[in-house]
């Protein structure tokens, strides 16, 4: 009897407290984190402060989330298991390989320190579901595997590179976006999403593709996520000039917490600024793939209510990617392409350090 070879596909995201009760401990994993919440501390002073703070923003993040109509959480690990349930079924189409997807959380749960994901390798794959390439994000990953398997999986076969500079995505991204404005995207696939096309002239409006912040220090550490951004900007927008476009396209940064210098120009400047000019506004989320509280709140309220009341002729927010079809099908050859052609550690030349167990040292 012949057996199919198994895989298993693990999609890795930030995470989000699914209800009520995971928000004090989803903040404490994410403040708690080294690659997140840097601070030139020593880690006995660092790690109380970082759970001090996680308990103070709890009763402010708790009014946030009741908010949004999600039960009191975040619908972020909700939105990555639709996409892991699209992937598996593509993947077992395609494939004579029998997968498995599962999701895991660096914040939050299910979290990937848990057993039952396995040693990334030939046939367990991690696959971030960060485009873009950040200490915070990817390294922080990284860093969690590498604690839990004694070893960075960059290199095993078992992890999939960030894809912010795949010229594949930014013609996905592009028709994506032309597709939401004509009409022909399924509605039933994203959350928030408009009754009505948008009565607007998209392609002669202002597109700000809005990136999640990270402080100035992560970046003088090394980290390429300023220029993983943009040049995921300026693929995209070349792209969305073939399908027509001819308006501005600009880059800003969200999400700032603290008093740090984070990057900028921040979003809420940039969307006050083109408001004030009268500008019919778009909002991309450049960083996200998967709708959750800084798509959908921070942009699709806070944003619009700033623009709206500061003289914006209109403000139009684009979902993420979700299980868009054709990202879903990309995101298949990147996952059957693996990681064994790098040959160098891509934590120091995009993170700006190797990981100790680095193979390539």
């Amino acid at each position: 009897m012949n057996h199919k070879q198994k895989k298993t596909l693990i999609l890795v995201n930030l995470g989000g407290p699914r209800t009520k009760d995971e928000i004090e401990v989803f903040l404490t994993d994410l403040f708690t984190d080294p690659f997140v919440f840097d601070l030139p501390l020593p880690e006995f002073v660092r790690l109380p402060l970082a759970r001090f703070i996680a308990k103070k923003r709890t009763p402010k993040v708790t009014k946030i989330y009741e908010s949004m109509g999600f039960g009191g959480g975040s619908p972020l690990v909700a939105e990555t298991e639709k996409q892991a349930k699209s992937l598996e079924k593509l993947l077992n189409t395609k494939s004579s390989i029998q997968w498995t997807v599962k999701v895991a959380m660096t914040c939050g749960f299910p979290h990937i320190r848990e057993p039952e994901f396995g040693k990334p390798g030939p046939d367990t794959i991690y696959l971030p579901l960060y485009p873009q390439y950040s200490r915070s994000t990817v390294l922080s990953t990284l860093n969690h595997l590498e604690k839990k398997f004694k070893e960075c999986p960059v290199g095993s076969g078992g992890f999939i590179p960030s894809f912010a500079s795949d010229s594949e995505f930014h013609q996905i991204t592009a028709r994506f976006i032309s597709e939401f404005f004509t009409g022909l995207l399924r509605k039933e696939d994203f959350l928030h999403f408009p009754k009505e096309k948008p009565a607007i002239h998209w392609k002669e409006s202002d597109l700000v593709f809005s990136a999640h912040g990270v402080p100035m220090r992560l970046i003088r550490k090394g980290d390429r996520y300023m220029q993983e951004i943009e040049s995921s900007v300026l693929g995209i927008t070349n792209e969305l000039r073939k399908l027509g476009y001819q308006g501005n396209a600009h880059i800003s940064y969200q999400s700032k917490v603290g008093p740090a210098k984070w990057t900028e120009p921040s979003s809420l400047s940039m969307i006050e600024s083109l408001s004030k000019e009268g500008k019919s506004i778009l909002v991309y989320p450049i960083s996200f793939v998967s709708d959750h509280l800084e798509t959908l709140e921070e942009i699709g309220e806070q944003f619009k209510t700033l623009a709206l009341e500061s003289g914006a002729k209109s403000f139009t927010r684009i979902p993420a990617l979700g299980i868009y079809p054709p990202f879903m099908e990309f995101l298949v050859k990147k996952v059957t392409q693996g990681d064994t052609l790098i040959r160098h550690c891509q934590c120091k030349e995009m993170g700006g350090e190797s990981l100790s167990t680095c193979r390539f040292k």
